[in-house]
């Protein structure tokens, strides 16, 4: 039987989506001593999200580096004499992907004149069962668009602005931002992550940790439940970043609030409102939102690979997804993911204005983040000089996952993987990424 929490405070935690080697670092410029660290391998939480984004930045540049080399038709037209060598191109890919670390990967590519699909590796470590187009993966921060296009549907319907500050939505959040700010943090400051709340899952884990130089130890309190309490208790414990709306950096824990700032205007949990509002309205049948350890079915299970720290490999299949919540639990497929950004940009879950105000991007230019919106970030279209892609990336503890669509909805391109390897950078998805890319123009 499945765990529930059903009260106005279901949406628990925020979306981790990095193994901390500091667990308790401190915020920048804030005074404070020396985190534990949990490896010396192992990247910083706030390292690991930035080096993911710019993975794929630079992933899209070396694609257009690519597609500006050589001479075909127009971005979109791949003609039947191309395809092949397309598909041989991008079926390569994988193989050369899960040739590394990763342990299975799956791939979707659309635009006009090609629909491929694509896997390679294993559904899960030490198993046999093949990886296969259509397994489901945890798609980590890529929830966060799909969260956003809930709260602009309140937006739409009057319950909320913008600019109504958080507190006001949420009335646990006066606990955590700082007096002198409650007028300044409002729902657009935390869908841009221009709150100036700092991210707060590292201390969250630590404080489960006895030990939190212990990397075996870390692995093992992923699988512990975290209530809303403990959140909001971590996100008070840390020192305000900046003055809202004045800089930029990443934050989880304003997505947490958003969820909650959901379910106390509507009365129905985050799981409900998704699958009432995006799931249904966009033809994903195959997606969720758990609140309990385990994934059931054709999935790729999350595992981690530390090299010479720890146990090397851990399996992730006890990792309860309250420790994401309204800013990463969904479950999905690459199907699925396209669908929804389709409905997304094409204006079947929210109104085309609102569509345009989703894509506007607050931040541009930005060494943390690429030019990121409400809830959606753009990055150059390889195969359209001044033209854009629009989606997000996810990382869970054991899987990274990227879905990019161009605004009409023509080309679309989702990766992911499981097996997710600590030692080096977010590289392993962009082997997978870029002939993507490329088959699209």
């Amino acid at each position: 039987m499945r765990r529930r929490m059903r009260t106005t405070l279901t949406v628990t935690t925020a979306a981790a989506l990095a193994l901390p080697l500091t667990l308790g670092a401190a915020p920048a410029g804030a005074e404070a001593g020396p985190a534990p660290a949990v490896g010396a391998g192992l990247p910083a939480l706030d390292e690991d999200s930035q080096a993911l984004s710019r993975a794929v930045e630079a992933a899209v540049e070396e694609a257009r580096q690519q597609a500006s080399a050589r001479t075909s038709s127009a971005p979109g037209e791949v003609h039947a004499g191309d395809t092949r060598e397309v598909r041989r191109a991008l079926d390569q890919a994988l193989e050369d992907t899960v040739a590394g670390v990763p342990v299975g990967v799956v791939a979707r590519v659309d635009a006009p004149g090609l629909h491929w699909r694509g896997a390679d590796g294993k559904r899960e470590r030490g198993r046999r069962a093949p990886a296969r187009p259509h397994d489901g993966f945890r798609v980590a921060s890529n929830t966060k668009m799909m969260i956003s296009t809930l709260v602009m549907q309140e937006v739409e319907k009057g319950t909320w602005a913008l600019d109504t500050p958080v507190t006001d939505a949420v009335p646990q959040a006066a606990a955590v931002i700082p007096d002198e700010y409650e007028d300044q943090v409002t729902l657009e400051a935390l869908l841009t992550h221009r709150s100036g709340l700092p991210d707060h899952l590292g201390p969250l884990v630590a404080a489960r940790m006895t030990d939190p130089a212990d990397i075996d130890e870390f692995f093992a309190v992923l699988g512990e439940e975290y209530p809303v309490a403990d959140h909001l208790a971590a996100m008070d414990d840390q020192p305000w970043l900046f003055e809202p709306g004045s800089d930029v950096t990443y934050s989880n824990a304003g997505y947490v609030l958003l969820g909650l700032a959901l379910e106390e205007a509507t009365g129905s949990s985050v799981e409900r409102l998704l699958e009432k509002r995006i799931f249904r309205p966009a033809r994903m049948w195959r997606s969720d939102y758990p609140d309990a350890p385990g994934l059931r079915g054709p999935f790729l299970q999350e595992s981690a690979f530390t090299g010479d720290d720890g146990a090397g490999w851990y399996s992730l299949k006890h990792f309860d997804p309250t420790g994401f919540g309204a800013a990463g639990a969904v479950t999905s497929t690459t199907a699925d993911l396209g669908r929804f950004t389709e409905a997304l940009v094409t204006g079947d879950l929210v109104e085309p204005e609102t569509v345009t105000d989703m894509l506007t991007p607050r931040t541009v230019g930005s060494d943390v983040l690429p030019d990121y919106g409400l809830g959606v970030y753009r990055l150059p279209d390889p195969c359209q000089e001044g033209a854009w892609l629009y989606g997000h990336d996810g990382a869970s503890y054991g899987t990274f996952s990227i879905t990019l669509t161009s605004p009409d909805a023509e080309r679309q391109v989702t990766v992911a993987l499981t097996g997710r390897d600590y030692t080096t950078l977010p590289s392993d998805l962009m082997t997978a990424l870029v002939p993507a890319l490329l088959a699209t123009c």
